[in-house]
């Protein structure tokens, strides 16, 4: 039985370095989604408010995924209850970030259908 405790350790530790794989992935989304919306900020480019709700939404995600796996391993019911409301805070600022991408998109249709009645 003491094959148990190793496998155990071994689930941690393998569960602990994907969980910060998922949370680098999420950053090197975020991060390069604002430089790139920066780069086109500084051109005076259109659409950076959607891209960068766009990146921030998928960082999220990647970010909700970490927290998720990092669930297997919890071992207290405080530990459980942080991190519910931690994914439960994630989820509700995802749905908000997808709000605004839908009222973004909506808004930039309507200025280009604008746009193209004009011409």
């Amino acid at each position: 039985m003491a094959w148990i405790g190793t496998a155990e350790e071994i689930l941690y530790e393998l569960v602990q370095v994907c969980t910060m794989l998922m949370e680098l992935f999420g950053i090197c989304v975020l991060v390069s989604t604002a430089g790139r919306c920066f780069y086109r900020w500084l051109r005076k480019q259109g659409g950076i408010r959607l891209t960068l709700a766009q990146g921030i939404a998928l960082a999220l995600e990647f970010k909700m995924g970490g927290e998720v796996l990092r669930t297997v391993v919890v071992r207290e019911w405080a530990e459980l209850g942080i991190l519910g409301a931690i994914i439960v805070l994630r989820g509700v600022l995802t749905f908000l970030i997808h709000w605004e991408i839908k009222n973004e998109e909506t808004a930039l249709e309507k200025e280009k259908a604008g746009l193209y009645a004009e011409v």
